[in-house]
């Protein structure tokens, strides 16, 4: 692994040069300040019962939908349709270096988008004064399960683009897999037929998947080390199979 550093240090550089990466950038805060702008405007109506960053972060999925797709469609199926990972490969680099250099350039992304958005509750700090408003515990929560959840999610945005030539049909494989990775199991939960006691042992399964429900966890200040290793695992499983997908293809080319 003596070349990811210089492979990481690469795809970042890429990326902070990138036209695109900063337009992104701006939508995407100005779509997380309109969702935050909404909040505060029905805080200000009607008194609710949770924080303001509890309800921010309950919609989390909606920008992780859209812009993971967006930061990982390009990392291998953009390559692979240029050609370009077959001479970066004859160089002394591993596929393993390769994929995991724009993984964590991607999710250096992931991470940096959603660090600005702490913006907005130091803003809503310094113009109402009050700490009543800014709770520490499901903000810091909320961002805790960003940080643990965006290295699953990230990693299955690689492998579907590990998966395709077209950078757009990988986009769209990468929508469809978090869609059902963070709504399947919800879904799955509340059906009847699960509540056999044959299908215990599937049920309790379809629980500990439940992205919504750790989101919940995390932001009462509940941290499951069941639910790290799941996050973890993922990931790793997702990167093994991005490595294999591409030597896979590269075999057949």
């Amino acid at each position: 692994m003596k070349h990811f550093l210089t492979l990481l240090s690469h795809e970042i550089r890429m990326l902070l040069v990138n036209p695109s990466t900063y337009i992104a950038a701006m939508l995407f805060l100005f779509f997380m300040g309109f969702i935050f702008t909404n909040i505060l405007e029905s805080y200000s109506k009607v008194p609710q019962e949770i924080s303001p960053a509890n309800a921010f972060f309950q919609l989390f999925f909606i920008p992780v939908i859209f812009m993971v797709p967006l930061l990982t469609m390009k990392s291998l199926a953009e390559e692979r349709r240029l050609g370009t990972i077959e001479t970066l490969l004859t160089t002394p680099v591993t596929t393993a270096e390769v994929v995991l250099g724009k993984y964590c350039a991607a999710y250096f992304m992931y991470i940096a988008l959603w660090a600005t958005t702490s913006g907005f509750f130091y803003i809503l700090y310094k113009f109402i004064g009050d700490t009543h408003f800014i709770d520490l515990g499901p903000l810091g929560g909320g961002y805790l399960f960003i940080a643990v959840s965006g290295l699953f999610f990230v990693a299955l945005g690689v492998f579907a683009s590990s998966l395709s030539r077209n950078q757009a049909v990988a986009g769209i494989l990468a929508l469809v897999v978090l869609v059902v990775v963070i709504f399947g199991p919800s879904s799955l939960a509340t059906s009847s037929w699960l509540d056999r006691d044959i299908l215990s042992p599937l049920k309790d399964a379809v629980e500990y998947t439940r992205v919504l429900s750790h989101r919940d966890d995390f932001t009462r200040g509940v941290i499951d080390t069941r639910q790290l290793l799941y996050y973890l695992s993922g990931t790793v499983l997702a990167l093994i199979f991005s490595i294999l997908g591409v030597e896979a293809k590269l075999l057949h080319a």
